[in-house]
């Protein structure tokens, strides 16, 4: 034992003012015989010291005295603290107790980088630092290297806003860093000791191909096993398309992301044993820490190992007859309890109270105001691209949709929790947390650091009220701004409403709600949908018993050919983007919708230049959404479009005839299928060889796998949503990073 290292056997639960909330779980799990990898901790007091022998620790305090509202100012504070800290030196003597404890653990041994927060007494505030685990590192100048980067993360533009914010010194938080052997897993993933709704006896396990980072992050949909623990058997096998998996590179030793072979991509993962071995694993650790837990775990040549343990803590309290009663599509995270409030009709909606949970068919966007104040979203109908998912996702609430029959199984007034996370909805309310309950992981806490991209990465913004919080991801402007849920919460069609109120009226709602999008992300750009409404949205206004009446209004009178039919009511729209030019909102970008062909581009841009816009001097493009445009999209370029964007989720329904919310078609619906993914490269080439940029702003653009094809493919912007910008600006960097280095291997 040092100052610095400590090894797993030397510590357990009650050091975590050493060694943190995750390496004191390793260390009580590997002190009481579970197959805990090796490894050691360098504690947070080596980090104290690490700022004390270099001198910084007052650099970095001065740093942090800023203006934590001032985007710049943190910004720089956290740009300081990173360099400080990454530029330091380790002393010579950390440095030897880390180079023996390496050594000891097994010189040349791959080795998995974790932090480890001490500040388990500060729930308030997001200290924690980032959980990108560094993997497959090796070598004790790797091992530096990546120390450091976990000490810098306590230092992200985040965890300095909330410390700072919350009165907390710097001094209040260190930080440790666990070092343990790599398992090089064959299979791999999580495993919840109890059902993790209801707390039953079941294990519940989820596996994949490979380390378990696919699992962990979300990246791959992974089998899902049932063992029930009453009788010993594994009750349910799931087995899902697992495309992706991440492996350890035998040429670099890096980690990478590979596609699964064919041939075990539909494969089950683990036989009926291997299930029963780490459930029973499960069961231990459950008895031991008197608490149902969620577990991770690996398996490397049939030898099964645990990676980390931590309280489940979304079981709820059952009533008599409670439990899970509906079942769903987990549309936008988290858990959220109240009254039920069920609304079968548009008048309704002024029943819904703060905190109630919200009930109807599908949401429309009359009803923006009511999710606004309910707690939970429950809807009868819908996917994952529908209204109800995507205004959940970006108001931040919990919403499961598509359950089939909310509005008839819940009743008015009945208390329930809804679990966005896996699609549930239990009788009772959430279970308020005790003083003494455990505190959030570091993966609760605060997001991982940002790193800087040559492909812009941007969010997908529907409603204005979401402006501030899409803000906050760090995105590099909005690659669409939806228009039609503006003119929709007008409750008048847009004729009928001009014919009450007067064209200024109709033109002033469009520009004050675009301008509060344009004003929170200034100058980063924000591009703007035009009216993209299809005639069903429309019949539910005043005014909407003109609208005509269509088989398939998907297929119909919307987007630029409504557009071109209806030059007025168009025009007001472009004198809208006039009088944001004229108030200063020089960022705001024209985006034409559903645009086939070059005649219907030449055709909007006149109308644009007829409105006294300077199509020369103004940022406008069109999307790509059918496999026509995709096709001539060489003569739409001609026409001075600045860009292209893909809007894959009518590109996909249409190039492959499937109705992305008709569930009888679902499993046709695949926005990676190669004949979509041949459409958009050909785009980007032809594109890129006319210097026409190229984004997409579909819900493909929060898909991992979607995003590193378009990456390679070489496009020039993603736009995602709210909830997965961060996670795709990481990916887009360790796409770009290995295509920098695949093209320096080929120089050499």
């Amino acid at each position: 034992m040092t100052e610095s290292v400590l090894w797993f056997d030397e510590v357990d639960k009650d050091n975590v003012d050493s060694v943190g909330g995750k390496g004191a779980s390793l260390g009580e799990m590997a002190n009481k015989d579970f197959p805990v990898p090796g490894g050691f901790i360098l504690t947070a007091q080596a980090y104290r010291r690490l700022l004390r022998d270099t001198g910084i620790e007052e650099e970095i305090e001065a740093a942090l005295d800023i203006d934590t509202e001032d985007s710049d100012e943190l910004e720089e504070a956290h740009e300081r603290a990173v360099e400080l800290i990454r530029g330091a030196g380790m002393p010579d003597e950390m440095r030897d107790e880390i180079e023996a404890a390496y050594e000891e653990l097994g010189d040349g041994e791959f080795v998995a980088v974790r932090s480890s927060a001490t500040a388990e007494d500060l729930p308030d505030a997001s200290f924690a630092g980032q959980q990108e685990t560094y993997l497959n590192v090796e070598g004790v100048d790797e091992l530096v290297e990546r120390v450091k980067d976990c000490w810098a993360s306590l230092f992200t533009e985040r965890a300095i806003y909330y410390r700072v914010e919350k009165g907390f010194s710097h001094e209040d938080v260190n930080i440790a860093v666990v070092v343990q052997r790599m398992v090089d897993a064959d299979k791999s993933g999580v495993v919840f000791s109890s059902d993790p709704s209801t707390g039953e006896g079941r294990a519940t396990v989820e596996a994949a191909w490979g380390l378990g980072e696919s699992v962990v992050s979300g990246g791959v949909t992974p089998d899902n096993y049932v063992f029930d623990r009453e009788t010993r058997e594994v009750v349910t096998a799931n087995v899902a398309s697992k495309k992706l998996m991440h492996v350890k590179d035998t040429a670099t030793g890096e980690t990478v992301e590979k596609e699964v072979p064919d041939d075990r991509r539909n494969k089950r993962v683990l036989t009926d044993d291997e299930i029963v071995r780490v459930a029973e694993v499960a069961e231990r650790l459950e008895e031991h820490y008197g608490a149902p837990q969620d577990i991770e775990w690996a398996i490397h040549d049939d030898e099964l190992y645990v990676l980390q343990s931590r309280p489940i803590t979304t079981i709820q309290e059952k009533e008599e007859d409670g439990g899970v009663v509906l079942e769903g599509l987990g549309a936008s995270p988290g858990q959220a309890s109240g009254k039920v409030r069920i609304v079968r009709k548009l008048d309704e909606i002024d029943r819904i109270e703060e905190g109630d949970v919200m009930v109807t068919e599908q949401t429309m966007p009359d009803m923006v105001p009511a999710m606004k104040r309910s707690a939970a979203i429950v809807t009868d109908e819908g996917g994952l691209t529908s209204h109800a998912a995507i205004v959940s996702r970006e108001l931040g609430k919990t919403a499961v949709v598509g359950t089939g029959n909310a509005t008839t199984a819940l009743e008015d007034g009945d208390t329930v929790t809804v679990d966005g996370d896996r699609g549930r909805v239990t009788k009772g309310a959430e279970e308020e947390a005790e003083d003494d309950a455990p505190e959030p992981s570091e993966d609760e806490t605060t997001a991982a650091p940002q790193p800087v991209t040559a492909t812009d990465v941007k969010v997908n913004v529907s409603i204005p009220d979401a402006a501030g919080r899409a803000s906050e991801t760090g995105a590099d402007g909005v690659g669409l701004l939806r228009m039609e849920h503006m003119v929709l919460n007008l409750g008048k069609t847009p004729s009928k409403y001009v014919g009450d109120h007067g064209e200024r009226a109709y033109i002033d709602r469009i520009v004050e709600g675009v301008q509060e999008v344009a004003e929170e992300f200034y100058p980063r750009p924000v591009r703007v949908r035009t009216l993209d409404a299809p005639t069903d949205e429309f019949c539910n206004l005043e005014g909407g018993d003109d609208e005509p009446k269509e088989h398939n209004p998907m297929l119909g009178y919307r987007g630029i050919r409504r557009a071109l039919d209806e030059p007025d009511i168009f025009e007001l729209e472009l004198r809208a983007f006039r009088k944001l030019y004229e108030l200063g909102y020089d960022n705001v970008e024209i985006m034409l919708p559903l645009v086939n062909d070059a005649d219907q581009t030449a055709e909007a841009r006149n109308l644009m230049e007829r409105a006294g816009l300077d199509t020369d001097e103004i940022t406008w493009g069109v999307m790509v959404e059918t496999p026509a445009s995709a096709m001539v999209v060489e003569d739409i370029a001609d026409e001075g479009v600045d860009f292209v964007s893909f809007g894959t989720n009518d590109l996909t329904q249409y190039t492959l005839a499937a109705d992305r919310n008709n569930e009888n078609v679902s499993d046709i619906y695949d926005e990676t299928h190669p004949g979509v993914l041949a459409l958009m490269s050909r785009v980007i080439d032809v594109c890129d060889e006319r210097d026409v940029r190229t984004s997409i702003c579909g819900q493909a653009g929060s898909n991992p796998e979607m995003v590193e094809f378009l990456v390679e493919e070489g496009i020039t912007s993603v736009s995602a949503n709210i909830d997965a910008v961060a996670d795709v600006r990481r990916r887009v960097a360790r796409v770009e990073k290995r295509l920098m280095l695949d093209h320096a291997r080929r120089k050499e």
